[in-house]
């Protein structure tokens, strides 16, 4: 009866606001006529509207200070960040915050928050902030494993200090390295056709469900249409440490890779228990891998016998495997397993060049 009664509403408005009903009619066979570029437009628009109802709230414009040398307060910059559970835990980007002594969150229904330094992790350009407060709205962040060439993605942030900006593109590549601000390769990056501008950093990308795919981290200034972000998997991966540990301890190979989908002949004629790899696509100089043996085009498939398919699991590995004890890693190389032991180095300790 209350579908009935809605159904009966939505025509009256439609007779009043001289809108049509755009279903398609069945075609004489009985399937549906295709939907027009008008019908799939407005299709894309209510996917669009629906995901900044949903998140909006949830998206903070992040200010950081410091007090000088005279006790005046110095403003550092601004960027953007997204709750992530009710309870005041926020996450952004390293570069967002670093150094700062006062960080204060602003929501978009004019709640202005301070927030207190969690943790942050250099290596993926994340912080976890908390702020003093409960029962806030918050993002849940995905899994990115699965993303697409093509697939649609909104950006949401405050760039230029404009708050509560959106824009949409979409994924133009996966499996990016990127430098940081420090200098240290950001690797497994999505890039995407999202709109950017200073003060983008640290909010969120989300998929046309309205979850959180990945976090902002970098524009390119001389190009158009260039973005990129943190994948969302590894994201959830730093918060647990985050929360945890306030910090993110890691081994650290030195290989930069992509996720590789293995022929079901190899898969067979290894007995391998994923169909997925990890191509080197580089090394570091003098670092853990290339000291080893490892070289580009090696699929890595197992770390100590356990499955890897993406550079996400090999950090899981490598986050539980303690740093300077060998690790043996499996790999194929020219359609022969080799072997290797490779002894990771403390992250912090390694610079790449």
């Amino acid at each position: 009866m209350k579908g009935t009664k809605r159904k009966g509403l939505q025509w009256i408005e439609d007779q009043a606001t001289g809108e049509e009903d755009r279903t398609p009619s069945p075609v004489p066979d009985g399937r549906p006529a295709p939907l027009s570029d008008m019908d799939l437009l407005d299709a894309y628009s209510r996917a669009v509207v629906s995901v900044v109802d949903v998140i909006g709230p949830a998206v903070v414009s992040i200010s950081t200070g410091r007090e000088t040398a005279r006790d005046e307060y110095e403003p550092l910059g601004a960027g953007s960040g997204f709750v992530i559970a009710p309870d005041g835990y926020l996450l952004t980007n390293s570069h967002v915050v670093a150094g700062a002594k006062k960080i204060e969150a602003s929501f978009m229904d004019g709640r202005r928050l301070a927030a207190i330094l969690v943790g942050l992790d250099t290596s993926t350009d994340l912080a976890l902030l908390r702020a003093g407060a409960s029962g806030l709205p918050f993002a849940t962040i995905g899994d990115s494993t699965e993303l697409r060439v093509g697939q649609l993605v909104i950006a949401s942030g405050n760039p230029l200090g404009f708050q509560s900006t959106v824009s949409t593109g979409v994924i133009s590549a996966l499996g990016r390295t990127l430098r940081s601000q420090e200098g240290r390769l950001i690797e497994n990056v999505i890039q995407h056709t999202a709109p950017l501008n200073p003060g983008n950093s640290g909010g969120p990308l989300l998929d046309s469900r309205g979850r959180v795919i990945g976090v902002n981290t970098a524009i390119i200034a001389s190009a158009q249409g260039i973005g990129f972000a943190i994948p969302g998997s590894t994201a959830k991966w730093v918060v647990s440490q985050l929360i945890t540990r306030g910090k993110v301890q890691r081994g650290y190979l030195g290989i930069g890779g992509r996720r590789y989908t293995l022929d079901r002949r190899i898969v067979r004629f290894f007995k391998l228990a994923t169909d997925h790899a990890v191509e080197i696509d580089s090394t570091v100089p003098q670092g853990p891998a290339r000291l080893a043996g490892i070289v580009r085009g090696d699929l890595i498939v197992a770390l100590n016998g356990r499955p890897v398919g993406s550079l996400d699991d090999i950090y899981h590995v490598l986050s539980e495997w303690p740093v300077g004890k060998p690790v043996r890693v499996s790999l194929i190389r020219i359609k022969k397993m080799l072997e290797l032991e490779v002894t990771p180095a403390e992250a912090l300790s390694l610079t790449p060049g």
